[in-house]
């Protein structure tokens, strides 16, 4: 922009010679810093053809001749002007300045060309990603056995966490509205469904025979790779214009007018989509009369208004046929509709004369024709808003009932009772038929084309999640014990939630814009609430996070997510071994009984720290699938606990869950923080039982890392801050460091199972003949019975005897309901009533 106003200045000097000293050196300094301008709008241009190889001569070329006609300015410029010289002139200067000019053009043209470029490489990146999550879906889809499950998953979420980095980026990029609402239906559509997927297919694998999980799964396969087919559909569309215009751009102006009319006649996915909505076609409708005012309503134009009129009315058939409308709604929509009619017969009987008296301007009987139709067309638009508007605030009265009715549905599912199951049924399928019914008819009037594909796909994932909401609900009727299958209905009932709370924000997003006023989207409470924490006196508002904050907020949210589900899936593959290890101690307890003759009737006690000795006797370890071990596990339940506080921190991303504001936020970061170190000490009482080797260097390091996040996230908790971006920022760095800390428990768990399974950790010498001497009181029986307990018992139930380790029930979702919370039984290393020190990790008396 310099350059150009450089060399305009100069283009527009005087013909006549300079005589004024002044003038001249004015003259000489414009010459010069021309021609500095341009240098470094050459330099520029190198720089960016030494970073983009395929326009890298072209654009050296045109720094080339920039430079030269700088450098020709400059010259030109320095000349003296005297009385017997003759001036430079406007044939001399004109062609160096255009030379200038042009080369610098040229070198904007080729930059412009990078940055397609660029956009081209970008979208062929996400096109990449895109191709290997659905690889690794496939994989994932037919794999038969937890292990492979477990290693197909884990690269699942990896994957999906950096497809969620590059479809955000992308999104942010994308200038088309409707194109962007699609990407982010794609994007919610598959972070809901990742979760659904972990407990649908560990349902399917746990249960095989079971039709009804295996259908759960299916439907959950079948809708992402929906979602990833529309991710694909946008990024190409966006890749086919971006080459269409980059070719055009480089085109001959013969060659390009043909191309450009054959794009321009290609029909638009989106042109069609609009006129699937009753508000599309009555615009169209209102566009076409309006014609009428300068056609004076030939006989074509009379044909479109006509079949616009069709078309309108097909539209709005789904406002009359639906069940929920009401009688008097459906007869003020089909009475408008005859006012439509006899509307538009006038104004063609009006263009028909004006026609037959070959008259060349519009009379008056065609302008009240025209504004009486265009005020019943007004007249319907609002009938249908209100029909529309009236449905969904029906809806939102009974989201407490839909509340209600899935809590029935699972107390009739665990009971067993058909009669009870059979009718809550029916009435949540007439729940998932309203809801259905609302999001058509919210599209239909909806003013925007983002909240029309809002709609859009809300409708779509309804129709489809609905039913298997049911399908879920059978599943745990078949297995009322099951653990996977009542973590599976919860998954479902939850996404059945957040789907109602999307139906519900979107009706209220359409009301606000029908009815004039801004709508007022969810943002984060990302100041703490008035006078709750001392901050402010003044009720302050919260501030909306803009497209980027919100989708970073977002990307490190689900990546905590993901990891949560990721250690999940890496603790149930234990399970199958598990359950051969308790018929395993079975046994070996069987054998134990016959040898120690007159001690097996004083009794077994379960272990851990709120074990309590029966009949006088010490506790005895028991098998890892004791009834008692899931509470009385320290390490299970300090990852448990760290989990859930994990899941509630990703539910405040989305401004969901518990956690309402900042200091909410922060709270839980702190308490995440103090479990993390009871879980450092644990393991690190662990790790003084595993020998030495290379399982347990690689856990030493695991566990060292752990103090390093703790401290680092209490930094981040304690650093004060003031103001709406310093807040974004600490909470944006809260999330992160609390992924780090998730990941690398994740990390310590499934290392503390590998060397409890390679290594036979079991009881020490100390704790067996405490045991043994005080139920039976004879030295030599203590003996005896010792050298039998230590013989090397290499079945994985023995070996998981002390430590309890068992990793079942690590859920993202956190504690089951009335599981014990962090400390209700002692915490680790508590003694037994007895005295005795507990079973547990970190009452081992032998460390």
């Amino acid at each position: 922009m310099i350059v150009s106003l450089q060399i305009t200045t100069l283009v527009s000097a005087p013909d006549r010679p300079l005589k004024a000293e002044r003038s001249r050196r004015a003259l000489g300094r414009v010459g010069r810093a021309v021609q500095a301008a341009v240098e470094r709008f050459v330099l520029v241009g190198e720089t960016i053809a030494d970073d983009n190889s395929e326009i890298k001569l072209d654009m050296y070329e045109a720094c080339r001749e920039a430079r030269q006609a700088g450098a020709a300015i400059e010259k030109l410029c320095e000349l003296q002007y005297d009385e017997t010289q003759t001036c430079c002139t406007d044939g001399e200067m004109s062609p160096s300045a255009g030379s200038g000019g042009g080369g610098s053009g040229s070198i904007l043209g080729s930059s412009g060309m990078t940055d397609k470029g660029s956009m081209v490489r970008a979208a062929r990146c996400l096109l990449a990603a895109v191709t290997q999550v659905s690889n690794t879906l496939t994989r994932l889809e037919g794999v038969n056995n937890f292990t492979e499950f477990v290693k197909a998953f884990s690269q699942f979420g990896s994957e999906m966490v950096d497809f969620a980095h590059v479809t955000g980026d992308r999104q942010n990029d994308l200038k088309d509205e409707r194109r962007r609402a699609q990407m982010s239906a794609a994007r919610t559509i598959l972070e809901r469904s990742t979760l659904m997927l972990l407990t649908a297919s560990k349902t399917c694998l746990r249960h095989p025979e079971c039709t009804s999980s295996r259908e759960n799964r299916d439907t959950v396969f079948c809708h992402m790779r929906r979602a990833i087919d529309l991710v694909h559909y946008v990024v190409k569309d966006g890749l086919l214009q971006s080459s269409s215009d980059h070719a055009n751009d480089v085109r001959t102006p013969g060659n390009g007018s043909s191309n450009s009319s054959s794009v321009s006649n290609q029909p638009k996915e989106e042109d069609w989509d609009v006129l699937l909505t009753a508000y599309g076609a009555i615009q169209q409708l209102d566009d076409s009369v309006e014609m009428t005012r300068l056609t004076l309503a030939p006989s074509a134009c009379r044909e479109r208004m006509t079949s616009a009129l069709d078309a309108a009315i097909e539209r709005t058939q789904d406002f009359t046929d639906s069940a929920y409308t009401s009688h008097e709604h459906r007869e003020n929509i089909l009475l408008l509709w005859d006012r439509v009619r006899s509307g538009l017969s006038h104004v063609i009987r009006a263009g028909i004369n004006l026609e037959q008296r070959e008259r060349h301007s519009p009379t008056e009987e065609l302008e009240t024709a025209i504004r009486t139709l265009l005020q019943c067309t007004q007249e319907l638009r609002l009938q249908l808003e209100q029909t529309s508007l009236e449905q969904a605030a029906e809806l939102l009265a009974s989201s407490r009932e839909d509340a209600d009715l899935v809590c029935h549905l699972r107390a009739a599912a665990i009971s067993l009772d058909g009669d009870r199951f059979d009718e809550c049924g029916e009435r949540f399928q007439e729940h998932v038929d309203h809801l259905q019914e609302v999001c058509k008819l919210l599209r239909h009037v909806a003013p925007t084309e983002a909240l029309q594909v809002q709609a859009k796909y809300a409708e779509i994932t309804v129709r489809i999640y609905g039913p298997q909401m049911l399908t879920a609900t059978h599943t745990l009727s078949l297995y009322p014990n099951s653990k996977i299958a009542k973590e599976n209905f919860q998954v479902f009932s939850d996404c059945w939630q957040a789907l109602l709370n999307d139906v519900t924000n979107l009706a209220k997003e359409v009301s606000e814009l029908l009815q004039g006023r801004a709508t007022e989207k969810h943002v984060y409470m990302s100041l703490p609430r008035p006078g709750k924490h001392g901050t402010t006196s003044k009720p302050l508002k919260p501030g909306k996070l803009d497209s980027e904050e919100q989708a970073k907020i977002a990307k490190a949210g689900l990546e905590m997510k993901l990891i949560t589900s990721e250690m999940d899936a890496e603790t149930d593959r234990w399970t199958e071994a598990q359950n051969a290890a308790q018929q395993q101690a079975t046994a070996l307890r069987g054998t134990g009984n016959e040898a120690l003759g007159g001690m097996a009737n004083s009794g077994v006690v379960g272990v851990g720290n709120g074990g309590a000795a029966v009949g006088g006797s010490a506790a005895v370890p028991m098998s890892p699938t004791s009834s008692g071990l899931d509470e009385n596990n320290d390490i299970v339940k300090r990852a448990r606990n760290m989990s859930s506080m994990a899941f509630s921190m990703y539910q405040f991303t989305r401004g969901e869950g518990t956690l309402k504001t900042t200091q909410d936020l922060f709270t839980q970061a702190e308490y995440f923080a103090e479990e993390a170190n009871r879980l450092y000490k644990v393991v690190r009482q662990f790790c003084y039982q595993v020998p030495a080797g290379t399982l347990k260097k690689e856990l030493l390091d695991y566990v060292d890392q752990i103090p390093t996040y703790v401290q680092q996230l209490q930094f981040t908790v304690k650093n004060p801050t003031v103001g709406k971006a310093a807040t974004f920022t600490k909470v944006d760095a809260v999330i992160q460091e609390t992924k780090n800390c998730m990941n690398c428990v994740s990390k310590v768990v499934s290392t503390c199972f590998e060397c409890a399974n390679k290594y036979n950790l079991y009881m020490s010498d100390t704790l067996v003949s405490e045991a043994m001497a005080s139920s039976t009181g004879s030295e030599e029986h203590q003996t005896s019975s010792s050298s039998m307990m230590f013989k090397s018992v290499n079945d994985i139930q023995s070996r998981l005897g002390k430590y309890n380790l068992d990793f079942r029930g690590l859920s993202p979702r956190g504690r089951s309901p009335g599981q014990r919370g962090d400390d209700d039984n002692g915490g680790a290393g508590s003694a037994t009533e007895g005295g005795k020190a507990s079973g547990g990790a970190g009452g081992d008396p032998s460390i």
